[in-house]
């Protein structure tokens, strides 16, 4: 099964398996990281799923929408590796993708 790296904001780095066909937020959220608020349940209508993504994935990520954009833009916290988890589609070939989750703004 892929794995992915979550890094919470305290800096610890844990390991968690992904069954296929869930997005990095659900996985992220089914394993009990509470950092990751995710209110929206993945409609991308919040932001509150704010990851910065290792930038090796970058190739792989789906490209992101004028919605996740816009949403983005509210953040004080946004990078050049921010994505709204729930806009990530968990699949094999990102497998190892390592996930900081974002500061609460």
């Amino acid at each position: 099964m892929p794995k992915l790296i979550v890094v919470n904001r305290s800096g610890v780095e844990t390991e968690v398996e992904v069954a296929s066909g869930l997005t990095v937020m659900e996985a992220i959220r089914d394993n009990g990281f509470d950092e990751l608020l995710a209110l929206c349940g993945g409609c991308c209508s919040c932001a509150t799923c704010h990851v910065h993504v290792d930038p090796a994935f970058a190739d792989k990520l789906p490209a992101m929408s004028e919605d996740e954009d816009d949403l983005l833009d509210s953040s004080d916290h946004r990078d050049a590796t921010s994505r709204l988890s729930c806009q990530l589609p968990f699949t094999d070939d990102l497998d190892g993708l390592k996930v900081t989750i974002a500061e609460e703004d």
